[in-house]
């Protein structure tokens, strides 16, 4: 089963399911491994992984980059948070056309202006996009893609924009009439009462896709009994990693040493077996002359 089939056999099974955030490959690979079937190529980690903000700084190029890498590490899908598609329908499209090169399954587009703010900032003062000419994106999108399977979802930001659950609804209706294999439904409330309001007004008309990170204290139980389809743990891997490192950095400056933490972080094995070393050494023995594999082993 290939990636993009794989990704919309998750969103669609009929049962709730989950995927996990990675910024990078080391991450990418990380969450494969840990269980999961499907990553969240986050656009706030990625960014914040470059060192800048999530405003549209990091180009969509270079986003590329890094999803090339984390593609090439895994065997299960991205879905990518493509932002705002990068610009028009035009952009976009092309967005779509260089994703499937790289064999990424899917693609979450919000309806903001290019350069988009995070949600969590100034929310309500954030200009939402245009009805039409956001489902003209996505339109541009499905028609573009040339796997069938590969899934384009519609985020809908009126409840982060304080527009309200009405607006919510005409938004996440005329994406679905555009063609969008499934809606994310943000909100930045401290509880789950905005999308289960929307969940109960909906009633399973297209898959729903939610980002529990300020309503994290809701019970997984609640998702399941409202019918959402996915759930994505948007950002912990960068920010458990921001934590580690910040903690690690102190020590050894003020130590001047690493007596006391090497025992607190990864081996060096485990970073080799991360990498693959094992699958190199045993490719150097079916295609390098034995004169040089001896010589790399300073026989």
């Amino acid at each position: 089963m290939n990636k993009p089939k794989q990704l919309r056999r998750l969103i669609s099974s009929g049962q709730l399911e989950f995927i996990m955030e990675a910024h990078n490959g080391l991450s990418a690979k990380i969450v494969e491994e840990a269980g999961f079937e499907g990553i969240w190529a986050s656009g706030l980690s990625i960014s914040a992984a470059m060192g800048v903000r999530d405003n549209n700084e990091a180009s969509w190029t270079q986003v590329l980059d890094v999803l090339e890498f984390m593609s090439d590490a895994t065997s299960i899908p991205i879905l990518l948070d493509g932002d705002t598609g990068y610009g028009n329908f035009n952009n976009a499209r092309r967005l779509v056309k260089k994703l499937e090169q790289r064999d990424i399954a899917g693609v979450c587009i919000e309806d903001k202006q290019f350069p988009k703010m995070n949600s969590f900032l100034n929310g309500q003062l954030q200009p939402m996009a245009d009805i039409e000419e956001f489902c003209g994106k996505i339109k541009a999108m499905k028609d573009t893609q040339t796997d069938d399977d590969f899934v384009v979802v519609a985020r809908v930001e009126a409840f982060i924009t304080g527009r309200g659950l009405g607006e919510t609804l005409r938004r996440a209706e005329a994406y679905r009439k555009a063609g969008a294999d499934a809606v994310l439904i943000h909100s930045k409330r401290p509880d789950f009462m905005e999308i289960e309001a929307f969940m109960k007004e909906w009633a399973g008309r297209l898959p729903v896709v939610i980002v529990p990170t300020k309503y994290y204290l809701t019970p997984t139980v609640k998702f399941r009994e409202s019918g959402i389809s996915l759930v994505i743990w948007a950002n912990h891997n960068l920010r458990s990693s921001i934590e580690a490192m910040k903690q690690v950095s102190r020590r050894i400056y003020q130590d001047e040493s690493l007596a006391h933490i090497e025992k607190d972080v990864a081996t060096l094995e485990e970073v080799f077996r991360l990498q693959g070393a094992e699958e190199l050494e045993d490719a150097e023995q079916q295609y390098l002359p034995v004169s040089e594999i001896r010589s790399n082993e300073g026989i």
